[in-house]
């Protein structure tokens, strides 16, 4: 698929949140690193985060692949950092628990994403389709400040991504067809795997000025 052919048949864009419109990875470690060191613990504050993040990620697919009743998001993430905690020999509380997966709400854009979101709305709707949970996705807008025309929590397909029924249910409720862009901005290798995005492109900004 071409960026014109794109540009003659696409009508929205639809983006997931954490990690491609907000920064997660560089927030959350702003965020743990002196949380971290008041609790005497001497790693590296993005180690801690990734661990976090791929314990989360683990824990959301079982509960994807079994596809029975949807746990929240938050709920998820409160298991994942305790794990963690528990690994690293942190000692902690409930409410140091719930300070860390609450901040998840208050995340950043990426520096260009906010300009390149803008140019896109020029010509497309934006709409976020994202694994947090609808109260977590309203609070965050006044801090991402993005007027997207539509944000679809995953609870509405009682699964997390990547589950097809999220992506089902997405297009469901936008009434679109469905194609693929990845904002490659780690410039790693997609994989072999058969279902390859139809157009690759380093930043948010590229993907604006490639098809706005």
């Amino acid at each position: 698929m071409t960026f014109e052919t794109i540009k003659n048949n696409v009508k929205v864009c639809m983006f997931d949140q954490y990690g491609t419109v907000v920064d997660m990875q560089g927030g959350l470690t702003a965020i743990a690193a002196p949380f971290l060191k008041a609790k005497g613990w001497a790693g590296d504050p993005n180690a801690f985060v990734t661990w976090w993040r791929r314990t989360h990620f683990e824990n959301s697919m079982i509960d994807a692949l079994l596809h029975r009743e949807h746990t929240p998001y938050r709920e998820i993430g409160h298991r994942a950092v305790a794990h963690v905690m528990d690994r690293a020999g942190i000692k902690y509380n409930q409410e140091d628990v719930r300070y860390l997966v609450g901040e998840i709400e208050k995340l950043k854009p990426f520096p260009e994403v906010p300009a390149a979101l803008e140019k896109l709305h020029t010509k497309y709707k934006l709409v976020v389709l994202s694994n947090g949970d609808p109260d977590m996705l309203e609070t965050a807008k006044q801090y991402h400040k993005i007027a997207f025309d539509r944000v679809i929590s995953v609870a509405e397909a009682n699964s997390f991504k990547p589950h097809v029924a999220t992506y089902t249910k997405a297009a469901e409720l936008l009434s679109a067809g469905m194609r693929t862009a990845f904002i490659d901005r780690r410039r790693r290798p997609f994989g072999e795997t058969p279902h390859q995005p139809d157009i690759v492109v380093p930043t948010m900004q590229d993907l604006a000025d490639a098809i706005v």
